[in-house]
């Protein structure tokens, strides 16, 4: 795979000064699908009554028809293909974090139900569970889960060992924000059913980071984006409903799609750009071109081996089981560096400040963490920029 890492990096925009090692975060799509939007906003504005009033959502609701499947639909239809799934049972959203708003908000629940989370959940996400619990007084249980280093069925049983009679719903991460372990999520999902308790997947980085077929999951809901790993436009992810789970499942903006459906409610949110949704078969195209397997094998094989770098030049450990390492891996820093939020903060500022470098930096228990991404446009010598500095601040 010589033909990623630095020969790439012309594909994309990013600052060729800075390396980039936080794709994880907010995504960066490559210029060539940043096109494909903008000859989608182009084409809208050609005709924006005819495109947003006719062409893009379900006619029916929208009471025009042109005779061929709605744009979003066609383009759902893609992106449901990439992840196993029926696009009947897909919904375009702006993020995973609306996903989740969406599910916890139209749940039925009943005061004193209980909502599982974990110490490891993504903090939006976590707060749209205590909202949503304060509505319905409801209450939240956070399940203390293994560190990295755990084997995966430890995952499970702390999970499995959380649940209580009141539990309705869990909500976990597929693949974890800070720490970057992916979850064997589903042996937990197939544990919850076991007792009866619904799961809420919190899919942000899966799409394009690890193979996806999500029906086979056994999850109820899975929320993911594809602006990070599946190379589209901020912002645009996605929401798979189980069928069972859908009849009482709205859109949190409700709109002329009310009543007709997954597809009308979410399609149908009022006037917006919806470029980013509509450059999601670009954005996929190009990663086929690339090679899917190809381009998930490289990030996986460049997450691990820049770990092993890191650790071997910082003197730290990383035990994390290579089964649990998608496209991220999360590594302690010397202890020198220091230990709490702030001193992450100061550090993350400095390197990116002094050295051009960019990667969150986190601090938990009395050690900080870095968070390196892998893309095929990082490669190696990336990552040994980033060992070199923290050495030479210590």
């Amino acid at each position: 795979m010589s033909e990623f890492g630095t020969a790439l990096r012309a594909e994309w925009m990013i600052d060729p000064t800075v390396t980039y090692l936080n794709h994880g975060t907010v995504g960066a799509p490559p210029r060539r699908v940043l096109a494909a939007q903008q000859a989608i906003r182009d084409e809208i504005e050609l005709q924006p009554a005819t495109f947003l009033l006719r062409e893009l959502a379900d006619p029916e609701a929208n009471g025009s028809w042109v005779g061929e499947p709605p744009r979003l639909r066609r383009a759902a239809a893609t992106v449901a293909a990439f992840v196993g799934a029926d696009s009947d049972d897909l919904a375009f959203v702006d993020n995973a974090t609306t996903g989740a708003n969406a599910v916890l908000r139209s749940f039925p629940f009943a005061p004193g139900d209980e909502i599982l989370v974990t110490d490891l959940g993504y903090g939006g996400v976590l707060r749209a569970v205590d909202y949503a619990a304060l509505r319905a007084q409801a209450t939240v249980r956070t399940a203390s889960m293994p560190r990295p280093g755990a084997a995966p069925e430890a995952f499970v049983d702390a999970i499995e060992s959380a649940i209580g009679p009141r539990t309705r719903m869990l909500v976990v991460d597929h693949i974890t924000a800070a720490t970057a372990l992916v979850l064997p999520l589903a042996e937990i999902a197939a544990a919850c059913h076991r007792q009866g308790v619904t799961v809420l997947a919190d899919g942000a980085h899966g799409p394009g980071a690890i193979d996806l077929d999500i029906p086979a999951l056994g999850v109820d809901w899975y929320a993911g984006n594809l602006h990070k790993w599946a190379w589209t436009p901020r912002s645009s992810g996605i929401l798979w409903v189980a069928p069972e789970q859908q009849a009482h499942l709205h859109a949190p903006v409700i709109s002329w799609g009310y009543g007709n459906g997954l597809a009308a409610e979410f399609d149908l949110l009022g006037t917006r750009d919806p470029s980013a949704h509509l450059a999601t078969p670009a954005a996929l195209a190009m990663l086929a071109e690339f090679g899917v397997d190809r381009v998930r094998a490289y990030n996986h094989e460049l997450a691990w081996a820049g770990a092993q770098l890191l650790t071997d030049r910082w003197g730290t450990a990383f035990d994390t089981p290579e089964s649990m390492i998608g496209t991220m891996a999360a590594v302690a820093l010397p202890a020198e560096s220091g230990s709490t939020t702030d001193d992450a903060k100061r550090l993350q500022a400095s390197l990116l400040a002094e050295d051009r470098i960019e990667i969150p930096l986190a601090a938990e228990g009395g050690r900080m963490t870095a968070r390196l991404s892998a893309q095929v446009y990082v490669d190696l010598d990336d990552v040994g920029r980033l060992a070199d500095a923290v050495l030479r601040r210590l």
